[in-house]
């Protein structure tokens, strides 16, 4: 027994899961302060809005980073130790960021109605929402590729440090800006806060001497272009296809359910999103750089057995404890009004375990850049979610779309191991 814990002190993925579990304690706790004023303030109108303006957002910073960030980090963990390709990799990016930003920043702020009756429908006026965020996006792209740097490095600490303080900042900006101006100022704090996050950030990279020179950007790669562009396709279609149709789920509701119903439901996505915290960060903090490094089948089957072995239980134990206390959970972190979705935890949650299983692999897609294989299956899993959605909602209301989100991460779990046959079930070889 003793031996075996000491294995599991040694064990990288335990350090990084752990260290990772602080960060995402204190973003969870945040994200749960958060969603518990809109609740209490804004009720679930404004939970469904705020979540419509969250999707549309994560298309554009998508859109403003061309998706660029799994590929940045992939070329940094295989090129840490030289210069020369680390500049080249970054101007890159740096560059092809910069073009597309000004154009789409331009975009949103010369032409917010648009926006606004995409997002939220004519009978809403929010124009100057989207205004705002066309300033604000070139801190995005800023922030994003400083954090692609910490995390190709596998400076796990100072990534996860980074997360703390935006979070904490990030949770004062938002109950000041909702305490003064109610949903607008939920709104601003959206759009805001990750912007504000950059100041975080520049300290820090600034601070860190290895890190600052690399933000030096003298010179294009065309190698790196060719390269970027099927990260680019790839982060994209997931970036903005989902987005998208999570906001016609939730619109859908909205039609045929009422706003209140369309609220239960993006509360339980938010809940979702907020447990699902730890396992996105440490996929992407220590999965993906080494994956990247891997070259044998035999070893990504080991890799992806630990992750089963020790992070997964974990999980499992975790969401039976939420689901018994969904009552509960469901009072302290919204309020009574939000207890007819109970019935949604269930599915969610299930889903969410065939979803962790699922994303493990999944990864595996983007450190191996196999770019057919993520677009065919990323199109398959979302024309599954959206169409199964629409006809479960029709049957059996908005509980139907967490349904949806069991029934779809199932799918695409099964796919995946189809997929990856030979790399587990079959001999070693290259890959």
């Amino acid at each position: 027994m003793s031996s075996y814990l000491d294995k599991l002190k040694k064990n990288i993925l335990v350090k990084v899961s752990s260290f990772n579990a602080i960060g995402v304690a204190v973003k969870l706790v945040t994200a749960l302060v958060g969603s518990k004023v809109i609740a209490v303030l804004l009720g679930a109108e404004g939970m469904a809005l705020i979540g419509n303006l969250r999707n549309v957002l994560t298309s554009i910073q998508s859109v403003g980073t061309l998706g660029l960030y799994n590929g940045v980090v992939k070329y940094i963990a295989e090129h840490k130790k030289n210069k020369d390709e680390l500049i080249e990799v970054l101007s890159t990016a740096y560059y092809s960021c910069f073009i597309v930003m000004t154009c789409l920043a331009g975009w949103l702020y010369f032409n917010p109605d648009f926006w606004n009756d995409l997002v939220f429908g004519e009978k809403y006026d929010f124009d100057y929402i989207f205004e705002a965020m066309g300033i604000a996006l070139p801190f995005y792209a800023v922030n994003m590729l400083c954090l692609a740097i910490i995390n190709g490095f596998s400076k796990y600490k100072v990534y996860i440090l980074l997360n703390i303080a935006s979070s904490v900042l990030g949770l004062l900006v938002t109950l000041f800006l909702i305490w003064e101006f109610r949903l607008e100022g939920a709104f601003f704090a959206i759009v805001l806060n990750p912007a504000i996050a950059l100041l975080i950030t520049i300290i820090v990279i600034m601070n860190q001497k290895n890190f600052a020179k690399l933000l030096l950007a003298n010179r294009i790669s065309f190698k790196y272009l060719k390269r970027f562009s099927s990260y680019s396709i790839m982060a994209l279609i997931s970036a903005t296809v989902l987005p998208a149709i999570l906001i016609k789920i939730r619109n859908f509701i909205i039609a045929s359910q009422g706003v209140d119903e369309a609220g239960f439901w993006e509360a339980m996505q938010r809940i979702s999103n907020q447990y699902m915290m730890f396992i996105t960060t440490l996929l992407t903090l220590y999965l993906l750089p080494k994956l990247s490094e891997i070259k044998r089948s035999k070893q990504f089957k080991l890799e992806v057995l630990n992750f089963y072995k020790i992070i997964l239980p974990v999980f499992v134990l975790g969401f039976l404890l939420i689901y018994f206390l969904r009552d509960f959970i469901v009072r302290i972190l919204l309020s009574d009004d939000f207890l007819k979705m109970e019935p949604l935890f269930i599915w969610q949650l299930s889903g969410d375990v065939f979803k962790i299983a699922s994303l493990v692999i999944a990864y595996q897609f983007l450190a191996k850049r196999m770019f057919w294989h993520y677009i065919i299956t990323e199109i398959l899993s979302l024309g599954f979610l959206y169409f199964c959605s629409i006809f479960l909602i029709k049957q059996y209301g908005f509980i139907g779309g967490s349904m949806a989100h069991f029934f779809n991460y199932l799918f695409y779990f099964i796919l995946l191991i189809l997929i990856f046959r030979k790399s587990f079930f079959g001999p070693d070889r290259n890959i």
